[in-house]
């Protein structure tokens, strides 16, 4: 069986993919694409729903991943990398072909860069505190030591928890506008001292004044499409006992 994907327009001609939960072998709370190493769930599965993830989009490929800490550290990976090691870093990039580069979440935003020209792809896991500490500036940065040209990157940014669910209180704004006033543009009003943040236009934001031209959001939300994708944050509300998570890759052939 294949698992479905979403792909973007930007990354068009480079192998991506933005994987939910349907497709995959694990059940209850995690069916069934759950490609979380450490949700709990039956190492078996995990490792059947990874294979699907990577033979749907580079089969052969070597899947890597990260050991994620919601930080802003990238590294390099090719094809001396120990991919069983999981580095803690939450991005990675390459210009190794074969490479698969997946980033796991379940509400924080992933995003996928290509520069297509130069041969270099990189990924990143943007939970807010790697947001704000620029994670997506430390993964151009890497791309570009690795030959990339932050005009020629495209970027993709996929599912994740959108505005209309993602409810922060006062101190939580005040974090983001003491960073940058300008911040404040990113949160709508909600209820009595809280509000209610868009991620993904923040993200798309730190990326465009880092000099990306070509970004694409996907507008998916996480926490409301339950059928499609697992969260956090709705499964903290359900009262679930765990929560899987969704894959996002990019290679190269």
């Amino acid at each position: 069986m294949t698992a479905p994907f979403v792909t973007t327009a930007p990354l068009d001609g480079t192998p991506h993919g933005f994987f939910g939960r349907r497709g995959g072998v694990s059940t209850g709370e995690l069916a069934s694409l759950n490609c979380g190493l450490g949700s709990g769930d039956d190492a078996a599965l995990i490792a059947e729903n990874r294979r699907r993830v990577a033979d749907a989009v580079l089969p052969g490929a070597a899947l890597t991943g990260l050991y994620q800490v919601h930080g802003n550290r990238c590294v390099i990976v090719d094809s001396e990398t120990d991919i069983a090691a999981r580095s803690e870093a939450d991005a990675l990039a390459t210009r190794t072909p074969g490479l698969l580069l997946g980033i796991l979440t379940a509400d924080c935003v992933p995003v996928l860069f290509a520069d297509r020209e130069a041969g270099v792809v990189g990924a990143a896991h943007a939970g807010w505190k790697g947001a704000i500490a620029g994670v997506t500036d430390a993964t151009l940065d890497t791309m570009e030591s690795l030959g990339a040209r932050r005009a020629h990157i495209a970027v993709a940014i996929g599912p994740c928890i959108a505005r209309a669910s993602y409810e922060v209180d006062e101190a939580f704004v005040q974090r983001f506008v003491a960073d940058d006033p300008v911040n404040e543009r990113f949160f709508a009003a909600g209820k009595p001292g809280h509000a209610m943040f868009d991620i993904a236009a923040y993200v798309a934001a730190r990326l465009a004044a880092a000099g990306v031209t070509r970004i694409a959001i996907g507008g998916q939300d996480t926490y409301a499409e339950a059928d499609d994708y697992f969260s956090y944050r709705r499964a903290c509300h359900k009262g679930e006992n765990t929560y899987g998570r969704q894959l996002s890759v990019i290679g190269l052939k």
